[in-house]
């Protein structure tokens, strides 16, 4: 496991990558939730898990509450790792992050990534339905992470190391729910969005306004599930990422699988 700036982790790393594949991960999430991923991507494909403040390895860092202070700073922290063709995933939270650090990326001159992966959430412009639960009492919250999936339960069942990460999960909470589009110039590089059928937080009509937001093509594809669609198909899912990227990287070696 290798490291250039503690914001980044790869389980894989390679000399020569044709391919960097950025991962931010979903609210409350990690780094790890991506560790499955290298070995499973052509051997081409580097994965590059964003290990944000707040949790893991930086569990005694104040975490961010808003994705403008954070998103210039996790640029900055990956920009050495931006000298090969890249591209950028995340779930939920993590689509909003990895979408405006796209856009941090290209209008501090440093490139252009070549796809943008979006998973679980609606497009940027369009206001958030909610539930909005940063504020919601600890009873109320731990109820709602229950339901809604991506949280270990038995992360919910200790109430110690729960009350020890909710500062990190409001925090994310808040990055997420209080996040505003700003308009700007479409991105350049195709998107590929991925949705749950049965997904509340995003409709399948929501994730397909994703094109306004590229002047190539935007691909939506749905699976079978809810918000956290992605943990029961990621067998599913990675290839299709791999098929994404590979055509428009001209290729990253064989299949690893």
């Amino acid at each position: 496991m290798t490291s250039v700036s503690g914001w980044d982790v790869r389980w894989k790393t390679l000399d020569e990558p044709r391919m960097r594949l950025f991962c931010v991960p979903h609210a409350g999430g990690g780094a790890s939730a991506y560790r499955a991923w290298a070995p499973l991507l052509a051997p081409g494909i580097e994965v590059v898990a964003i290990r944000l403040p707040g949790r893991e390895l930086r569990f005694g860092e104040t975490p961010y509450t808003s994705a403008d202070d954070l998103v210039p700073e996790l640029v900055r922290a990956v920009s050495p790792l931006l000298d090969r063709p890249h591209a950028w995933f995340g779930h939920s939270m993590g689509a909003i992050i990895a979408f405006e650090s796209c856009r941090w990326i290209r209008r501090a001159g440093l490139g252009a990534p070549v796809r943008l992966l979006v998973s679980g959430r609606s497009a940027p412009h369009l206001p958030s339905r909610g539930p909005f639960v940063r504020e919601a009492p600890t009873p109320e919250l731990t109820r709602w992470l229950r339901e809604t999936g991506g949280t270990p339960p038995e992360l919910l069942d200790d109430p110690e190391l729960f009350e020890a990460l909710l500062p990190m999960m409001r925090a994310d909470m808040t990055v997420a729910e209080t996040y505003r589009y700003r308009p700007g110039p479409p991105l350049d590089c195709p998107v590929s969005v991925f949705g749950g059928s049965d997904d509340d937080h995003a409709t399948a009509g929501e994730m397909r306004h994703w094109s306004r937001h590229t002047t190539a093509e935007c691909r939506v594809r749905l699976y079978e599930g809810g918000h956290f669609f992605i943990h029961e198909m990621t067998e599913q899912i990675l290839p299709v990422i791999e098929e994404d990227l590979l055509g428009v990287s001209g290729g990253a070696g064989p299949a690893g699988r």
